[in-house]
């Protein structure tokens, strides 16, 4: 189905390939790049429009936009939405994009006249994806062709360092020349302490239970349903130091009904879902994961103390999706894989030194990257001006 969906693309985007190349695009997976976004409407002249359409999932943030005056469409995997959607893409001179979306393989755009910029939706990565995961190879010869069509789309990608831009050249086998080092504009909050204070009070108002409290974040990444639940103990474990509290942001995307939910019925232990990561990482004291990319962002907040990476399936894990080369080289704290050493290193509270993981992966964020992106892609304004 979705090799005759490209096909359905290929030829709608073919109709419109010579439609006035005017306005701006974004395609919405994540919902932190708001401001960007924000900016984006607020600079364009009159006759020129910026369309959103956005994954249901971030629904609210589209309701946030809709709210500051932006168009906002959910998208839909039909025939009768790629009739909507495909013309209003291609009226775009840039389309900003923050993930994979099958859909681009089949989109013919004038590369001249319209660049689409992939702004990703993380500054780093522990673990592999795209070509370089292993299972690539099982795919179908049609899957990888449409995987590689995606990639060879996008124009540029805005990565924050050399670090990413290789990760991006071994997972999409894309050319240097593609990377542009301008920052991820969807860090610049974390420099501002204003939105830190906001972000912090809003947070204590709803949770007083954290205030002056040491808090443990616990932000564990994608598994499938039968490998959701971590091993046995380890909730006790995050729960030894009797001062702190432990707050678990559990993945977007997680079964629940698999969930073993018992496990985190403690009395200093629970699930926030009305805040998002980034909101916890605000009043993190600690930040405890497997291999989750908001690591990159949580070596930025001004009060992180320590980050503990809790690989308990790394033998496996390591295959399937698999894990960067040398990650053991720059990671802040060294990899742990058995329950009693997470309790050991909770109870530690080891202070870590962020600088090299930051010089590593945040090597152009630095509060400012919005600005850049717009200038190049939006105002279109050269370096020198």
């Amino acid at each position: 189905m979705k090799f005759i969906y490209v096909i359905f693309v290929k030829l709608i985007s073919s109709l419109f390939y010579f439609k006035n190349k005017k306005n701006v695009c974004y395609i919405m997976s994540y919902n932190n790049n708001l401001h960007m976004i924000k900016q984006i409407a607020a600079i364009l002249p009159p006759d020129q429009k910026l369309i959103v359409f956005y994954n249901p999932r971030v629904m609210v943030a589209a309701y946030d936009l809709q709210a500051f005056g932006i168009k906002a469409i959910p998208m839909k995997s039909s025939f009768s939405f790629a009739l909507r959607m495909i013309p209003q893409i291609m009226s775009a001179r840039v389309v900003f994009v923050d993930n994979y979306y099958a859909f681009i393989a089949g989109l013919v755009h004038p590369k001249k006249k319209m660049k689409i910029i992939q702004l990703w939706h993380a500054d780093g990565s522990i673990k592999c994806f795209g070509i370089d995961t292993p299972k690539f190879e099982s795919y179908s010869w049609i899957k990888k062709m449409r995987h590689r069509k995606v990639y060879n789309s996008f124009d540029d990608f805005v990565v924050a360092s050399p670090a990413m831009a290789e990760v991006f050249e071994n997972s999409f086998k894309q050319p240097y020349k593609k990377m542009k080092f301008l920052g991820t504009p969807r860090s610049d909050r974390l420099f501002s302490d204003k939105w830190i204070s906001v972000i912090r009070k809003r947070v204590y108002t709803a949770a007083p239970e954290l205030k002056d409290k040491r808090v443990i974040l616990y932000l564990p990444t994608y598994r499938s349903d039968s490998k959701i639940n971590p091993p046995e103990g380890t909730i006790q474990a995050l729960a030894s130091d009797p001062n702190a509290v432990v707050a678990v942001k559990l993945y977007q995307d997680v079964n629940r009904a698999k969930l073993k939910l018992e496990q985190f019925n403690l009395k200093n232990v629970k699930i926030y879902d009305e805040f998002t990561a980034t909101d916890l990482m605000t009043v993190a004291d600690t930040f405890v994961t497997d291999c989750s990319s908001y690591s990159f962002d949580y070596s930025l907040m001004p009060q992180a103390r320590s980050m503990i990476f809790y690989m308990y399936d790394y033998q496996e894990y390591s295959k399937n999706p698999g894990i960067q080369v040398g990650y053991e080289n720059w990671l802040p704290s060294k990899p742990i894989h058995t329950v009693d050493q997470l309790r050991k290193a909770v109870l530690a509270n080891e202070k870590l030194d962020f600088s090299d993981f930051n010089a590593m992966w945040n090597t152009y964020n630095d509060g400012k990257s919005y600005n850049r992106v717009l200038n190049k892609y939006v105002l279109q304004k050269s370096e020198d001006e």
